[in-house]
């Protein structure tokens, strides 16, 4: 156990650790004071995780390991997977710390919201960072108890029957993995992370075990990326604020539940050898359908947040799906959907809170002509939905471009239908919002409605916004330059650089 540098995916977990404990020490009566705590921690945490990119990059290696119990050690690493989704999660983070002090600016129990804030933060990233499963378990499950107050947050009946059925899904999911993981170790005495994963020696005679061990931990993290039909959670918890929204669906649980499906595959279970139990065709098609259902769901939705949540229960199953698809391009293309999607989720959350604390807007219908009343919002919705559509030159389109070209290249042409389909259905719930935003005009009732955002506020909420679609926007245009996440997600994976 050393703590030097080597500790340094540690120390980015204890910052918002005690970020969070300073948080709920100072109360409700510092504001000014909680505020710089806040930023202080969000801008530090990124700091320290960009230095660490560099290191990892450069080919440095970091390794924090405390022996807990016999055989069983707390592992903290680094690799590139892991610097993926830490740099995206802390970048994000920190955004949504700026949104979310601008949002709860007049609400009650601040200092509740941003302590648990911070502490889910700290889940994210020993998630992140976990180089076993006995790790990422802690983490995993850590998440979810630092993630319930915040879904419960407005404490109203409606946000506690949501948050009942967010902690009995994802519990359940816990034991599942619990279960799991305790049997793999029982069979293979480790449950590390390394690449290509280390079950192939045990793998003759133990076959139908390993695939009964798959199927446990493929429904543990299968609950927190909405995998069907596992997946009613999410709509449900759009009672929340917008912050914890952008939060679940673009930076925290969903994306931990899909990094966890990525290391299943990648670094237990290894590509070659889930994919001759038959695991990876299991995968891939509860992905497919997760993709189909979520944008039929979607159409049927009229409140706005309950639409973009169904988007999120098809569009992080493009994370799955290109990982049990298999090959470069379809790997390539899952892993940079993880990116991809959250900026363009985070994007389209900021955006519906916005509509709802400016003119107090919730539903498809209410959005008639917002282009003319809040056009700088108006654009970013716009960027974000074309982006999840697919749109070229958007980072969507090059998220289905890899894993259509990947799905070819791995003899796996089924993936285009579903690609196509789910394009048509993504249009299809999505166009109507961005038609309705500049094609319709502004009813009077909304043009004589009261804007009740200070301009202070106003600012706090817009710049976020923009900052996001901006990068979203990015991510597409700038494909192909060196430190785009297309880039990075080449490097990581093996492929030749765009």
């Amino acid at each position: 156990m050393s703590f030097g540098w080597q500790a340094l995916p540690l120390y980015i977990v204890v910052v918002s650790v005690v970020t969070g404990i300073l948080i709920f020490v100072l109360g409700e009566q510092r504001q000014h004071m909680r505020t710089a705590l806040n930023l202080t921690g969000a801008f530090l945490k990124l700091a320290l995780i960009l230095i660490m990119l560099l290191a990892v990059a450069a080919g440095a290696t970091f390794e924090f390991r405390l022996p807990l119990l016999p055989g069983l050690d707390l592992l903290l690493h680094a690799d590139r997977l892991t610097m993926l989704f830490a740099t995206l999660s802390a970048l994000l983070w920190l955004i949504t710390t700026i949104y979310a002090i601008g949002y709860l600016e007049q609400s009650p129990n601040r200092a509740r919201f941003f302590g648990f804030f911070s502490l889910c933060v700290a889940a994210t990233m020993g998630v992140a960072s976990a180089g076993n499963l006995f790790t990422f378990f802690i983490f995993y499950e850590l998440l979810t108890l630092a993630t319930w107050p915040l879904v419960v947050h407005r404490g109203t009946q409606e946000a506690f029957a949501a948050g009942r059925v967010y902690l009995a899904y994802t519990l359940v999911g816990g034991v599942l993995l619990l279960i799991g993981m305790v049997w793999l170790h029982t069979l293979a005495g480790t449950g590390d992370f390394i690449k290509d994963g280390n079950l192939a020696p045990i793998a003759a005679g133990n076959e139908n075990a390993l695939r009964a061990i798959f199927v446990l931990l493929m429904l543990g993290f299968g609950v927190k990326a909405a995998l069907l039909p596992l997946h009613s959670w999410l709509p449900r918890a759009m009672v929340a604020p917008a912050p914890v929204s952008a939060l679940l669906h673009a930076v925290a649980v969903v994306k931990a539940g899909a990094f966890g499906l990525v290391r299943l595959i990648q670094d237990v279970f290894g590509f070659e050898l889930a994919a001759s139990l038959g695991l990876t065709d299991l995968l891939a098609w509860i992905a497919a359908a997760t993709i189909l259902y979520g944008s039929v769901m979607a159409l049927k939705q009229s409140d706005l947040k309950r639409r973009l949540a169904y988007s999120t229960v098809s569009q992080v199953s493009y994370i799955a799906l290109g990982v049990a698809t298999g090959g470069v391009l379809a790997t390539v293309g899952g892993l940079v959907h993880l990116v991809h999607q959250g900026l363009a989720k985070i994007t389209l959350f900021f955006c519906a809170g916005n509509y709802a604390e400016a003119l107090g807007i919730h539903k498809v219908e209410e959005l008639d002509g917002l282009g003319e009343r809040m056009p700088v919002t108006s654009i970013c919705f716009t960027l974000g939905a074309l982006g999840m559509i697919g749109v070229p030159p958007l980072a969507g389109f090059i998220t289905k471009w890899h894993l259509g070209a990947g799905a070819i290249a791995a003899g796996a042409p089924w993936v285009i239908v579903i690609l196509v389909a789910s394009t048509l259905l993504n249009a299809a719930y999505f166009l109507p919002l961005v038609q309705r935003i500049w094609l319709r005009p502004l009813p009077d009732t909304m043009a004589r409605r009261d804007d009740r955002l200070s301009p202070v506020r106003r600012a706090a909420l817009i710049a976020p916004t923009v900052f996001v679609a901006a990068t979203a926007l990015a991510s597409g245009l700038l494909a192909g330059v060196p430190g785009s996440p297309l880039f990075w997600v080449s490097r990581l994976v093996g492929a030749e650089s765009p």
